[in-house]
């Protein structure tokens, strides 16, 4: 227990501690005693809610502010003391231990609680039927709100909770004019107490309150409601021009509904200082309007000289431009007129070369049926009928196969495409599973130490069956100057075979070229110098080899992509040998086919 601790907070504390619940909060209403027993500002009424707070008793009243109070001994009256109390236990309250949760954590929830009993006694005034209940239920609710106002008039840091509270703005929203009022009067303490609060809780809130406030005004004509909302929005427009900006910004209609709702209702000195202050922001607004109107023509101004100005520079290349483009058109134009010409003149030789052919062939078989005799006119018929369905079917049958290698072309495309590059996947797949080396942290799985012993009984077995022969440093040294002469012998000889296949090599491909040069050649008629200065020099041979590699390079560069997607997979870049046989034949390079 506390030194020098006032009996009657501790006799309360001790019998709250071991009462029942439900009569916690007619006791906690002694507490209302002992305060007024001392007066506010003393050193006695600071040291009785030091004493207060010590016994967790202003921890109990924020509590018991939550339950229900309609089965309660004293009903809601025990809940609106218990929040008078609550306000006067904490406002001159100075803590010496532990401050920080008692101002950032005590002080908020005991804001919390009393605005959620404020919702509580709201609701059931609404759904009160009589009179009488609801004139009690509206002077709980009357009590609650000076707690409120009480305790955040004395910490003025409570503002914002207030304002940010779910519940503040609930209370606030509602078509009761009783409570309305009531709720508007609290925002006005806010205002009066710490108005810069306003300015620092979150925009949707101050978007929030603003709405509620001229909702009021537009849906109603009650003159309190519109004198209450009229000294708000007066109050925000006296202490910020931010918030002048924003009421004329957001609310464009504002101006013309109170000059026409609201004037002539018994306020009109508020509301023409409000509507006063409205107008001159709007000129205000007007003026940065017209200057930013003019900055930006000016720009625009601007911005269009210096296009003219480049356009201009540039008409003499846009119209040679024009020209070469119209020359170009009626160039097209009439070798397109042209190739029309072309075409029908074609059309008709063809037409004339078919009616020529015509008369040829009428004329022949008129001259064939003058020769055949009459028993042998059938038996020509038919043959000519025979023919003639010969002919047709031929042409038919070439026709079809055409039209069909046509449709089928594509398809055999695509399907060699796709042969190739299944053909490039599974050499890279092959290639990289060859590359693939055995990861040195893959457990491998070794013998067991009976497998061990075994494998080392054998290996001892076998040393012992077949020991190691004795050698002595000399033979040793003697072995080694044979080895070392024999390889001498066996590289003298691997070089002197490699010259004389290369000597065969070069010496094939010579013949091979005067082969294939003796085979091209024309006759000795037709012979020229050049052609002699074709055998005689060994130059001209070897260029028009170079030049035919040449060409089969660029028809390699010039493939379709999937046909040379196997090739990325090939280390070095080479051309594939049987890619080059298969496209232009031999090639003698170095001597080696």
């Amino acid at each position: 227990p506390m030194a020098d601790a006032d009996p009657r907070v501790v006799l309360l504390a001790t019998q709250v501690a071991e009462s029942r619940d439900e009569d916690v909060p007619v006791l906690l209403l002694k507490l209302k005693e002992i305060l007024n027993s001392a007066s506010l500002g003393c050193k006695e009424s600071k040291k009785i809610r030091q004493e207060i707070h010590y016994y967790d008793l202003t921890q109990y009243c924020m509590l018991v502010l939550r339950q229900d109070y309609s089965r309660l001994r004293g009903g809601w009256a025990t809940a609106a003391q218990l929040a008078e109390i609550l306000s006067h236990c904490c406002v001159g309250l100075e803590l010496k231990e532990d401050p920080e949760e008692f101002y950032n954590k005590f002080l908020p929830s005991a804001i919390d609680s009393l605005l959620f009993l404020g919702r509580r006694l709201q609701a059931r005034f609404i759904r009160a039927i009589k009179d009488e209940e609801k004139k009690r239920f509206l002077r709980c609710f009357h009590t609650v709100t000076d707690a409120t106002c009480w305790l955040f008039g004395g910490h003025i840091q409570l503002t914002e909770c207030v304002l940010q509270n779910d519940h503040f703005l609930q209370l606030l929203i509602t078509d009761d004019v009783e409570t309305a009022m009531i709720m508007m009067s609290v925002l006005d303490n806010i205002l009066k107490v710490n108005s810069p609060a306003l300015l620092c809780v979150d925009e949707k809130i101050l978007h929030a309150v603003l709405d509620e406030v001229v909702y009021k005004l537009s849906s109603t004509t009650n003159p309190v409601i519109g004198n209450a909302a009229t000294k708000l929005l007066l109050l925000l427009a006296k202490f910020s021009q931010q918030l002048v900006k924003l009421l004329t910004t957001r609310y464009k209609g504002l101006k013309l509904l109170l000059s026409k709702q609201w004037t002539g209702k018994g306020f009109d000195r508020d509301l023409s200082q409000l509507l006063d202050l409205l107008f001159l922001e709007q000129s205000n607004r007007k003026e940065e309007m017209q200057r930013q109107h003019q900055a930006a023509c000016l720009i625009q101004a601007t911005w269009k000289g210096f296009q003219t100005r480049k356009r201009l520079k540039k008409l003499p290349l846009a119209v040679t431009t024009l020209q070469r483009s119209f020359r170009a058109k009626r160039k097209q134009e009439l070798q397109h007129v042209k190739k029309q010409k072309e075409d029908e003149a074609l059309k008709q030789e063809m037409q004339l070369q078919r009616q020529r052919a015509m008369r040829h062939f009428h004329e022949r078989q008129l001259a064939l049926l003058e020769i055949i005799h009459a028993s042998q006119m059938d038996k020509h018929i038919q043959e000519m009928e025979g023919k003639s369905a010969l002919t047709i079917q031929r042409f038919w049958r070439g026709y079809r196969a055409r039209r069909y290698f046509h449709q089928q072309k594509q398809s055999l495309k695509e399907y060699k495409a796709a042969v190739t590059i299944q053909r490039a996947a599974c050499k890279f797949i092959e290639k990289r599973r060859k590359k693939r080396a055995l990861s040195p942290w893959k457990d491998i799985k070794g013998p067991t130490d009976e497998q061990r012993v075994a494998l080392k009984q054998k290996v001892d077995d076998y040393i012992k069956l077949h020991p190691a022969p004795q050698m002595s440093e000399e033979m040793s040294k003697e072995l080694h100057v044979q080895a070392q002469a024999k390889l001498a012998q066996f590289l003298l000889r691997s070089s002197l075979d490699r010259r004389a296949a290369q000597r065969r090599e070069t010496l094939l491909a010579q013949v091979n070229t005067d082969v294939e040069l003796l085979m091209n050649a024309p006759g000795l008629a037709e012979s020229t110098e050049k052609d002699l200065g074709i055998f005689m020099s060994r130059s001209v041979p070897v260029a028009a080899k170079a030049k035919q590699s040449h060409t089969t390079m660029l028809k390699y560069t010039r493939w379709p992509w999937w046909r040379k997607l196997g090739d990325e997979f090939v280390e070095g870049d080479v051309i594939p040998d049987e890619d080059l046989t298969a496209e232009l034949g031999t090639l003698f390079i170095g001597g080696r086919k």
